[in-house]
């Protein structure tokens, strides 16, 4: 049986750092020393202001669906080659929304293919999501009969994953935002562009101008993967950026694209040459959603919130078979490889990897 080498705990590097590792589901951030942060963007040249904080910011292979993380069988507690796939894909999209002066992002450089160096950055406390086709939670609040969704009127007579006449950007709260008048104090509600704009300091926005920035840079973005997709035949049906502010090295913050981005973990990508023939093929994490909620006796345990205690017993206590995450793991990488052109390498010693190259040519390892 092939062997397999997955990144599971991110968190566990032996990063110098004087502050408490940030845990994500899936990344970890180690926010470096203002000394080691100096330092390196003296040696390393790095445009930002000379005073920037810096993070080491690690991606493991496990996966997230639900709000849970998931296991498979025989101790394969991730992902193979989920990690480097999804570093890949967001470095791309980062690099042409660069290039074509749309605006920057946190990352400053890859010094492994699980690792970025990133730039400190102020969020902003919304989830940008776009789409482009109507599915998901849209047509299930649809079939509920909502035709206002986040403020958006939606006609009668849309079919389920049909094409939307146009992006619809239809943002969610990103944490539990509190003393906004009409937004529920939950994390991911549904808001609208008005809730933004008539609370824009809340939602941590420098300036009203800056709400129609993010919503341009949004749609531009999702234009640009779109297109490209495209002529690889996927079609880019909905997806989710987030944003927030970084200083440049002049001083000035600016806007920016953050977290990640076009990955098949925040985005959902049908086959275009099946979907033109009344077929829907996933080539993204909605893939595994949906094997999830065909093989759970009670599906409804993985989307009502109030059953959250459930749903988090039953991620630790189930053992997917390994075939599952093979499964993911190829539809991942080979995204990935569509998306830039090269192959994407499962890193086989991925720990020894990160600690030789963070202690040999970045100096932030602890002896």
């Amino acid at each position: 049986m092939t062997a397999y080498t997955v990144l599971e705990n991110s968190h566990t590097l032996p990063i110098r750092t004087h502050q408490p590792v940030h845990r994500g589901k899936v990344r970890s951030v180690y926010w470096l020393t203002p000394e080691d942060s100096h330092r390196l963007i003296s040696e390393k040249n790095y445009p930002v202001s000379p005073d920037s904080s810096l993070g080491i910011m690690v991606i493991s292979d496990r996966i997230s669906a639900f709000e849970c993380l998931w296991k498979a069988e025989k101790g394969m507690n991730g992902v193979p080659g989920k990690g480097a796939a999804l570093n890949a894909i967001a470095n791309h999209w980062f690099r042409r929304f660069r290039d074509r002066g749309l605006a920057d992002s946190h990352i400053l450089d890859t010094p492994h293919p699980l690792v970025w160096i990133v730039q400190r950055a102020e969020p902003v406390m919304i989830e940008a999501i776009a789409r482009n086709y109507i599915t998901g939670s849209m047509w299930r609040a649809y079939v509920r009969g909502e035709r206002n969704f986040c403020g958006i009127k939606l006609p009668d007579g849309l079919e389920k994953n049909q094409k939307l006449s146009k992006t619809l950007i239809t943002p969610s709260t990103k944490g539990i935002l509190r003393g906004i008048p009409g937004v529920p104090e939950a994390d991911d509600v549904n808001i609208s562009h008005g809730d933004i704009m008539a609370n824009y300091e809340a939602f941590k926005f420098h300036s009203k101008e800056d709400v129609a920035r993010y919503e341009e840079l949004l749609c531009q973005g999702v234009d640009l993967i779109s297109n490209e997709l495209a002529r690889a035949g996927q079609i880019f049906v909905d997806t989710k950026f987030e944003f927030g502010y970084a200083e440049d090295m002049h001083g000035t913050k600016r806007l920016i694209y953050m977290d990640e981005v076009g990955t098949p973990d925040s985005s959902r990508m049908w086959d275009a040459r099946e979907y033109q023939q009344g077929h829907i093929v996933e080539n993204s994490k909605e893939e595994f959603r949906t094997y999830l909620l065909e093989n759970i006796p009670d599906p409804d345990i993985l989307t009502q919130k109030e059953r959250m205690d459930e749903r988090v017993k039953i991620a630790e206590e189930l053992r997917l078979p390994r075939e599952v995450f093979l499964k993911v793991s190829g539809t991942y990488r080979s995204m990935a490889e569509t998306i830039t052109g090269q192959s994407i390498p499962i890193p086989a010693a991925p720990r020894e990897e990160i600690i030789s190259i963070l202690k040999s040519s970045y100096g932030v390892i602890d002896e």
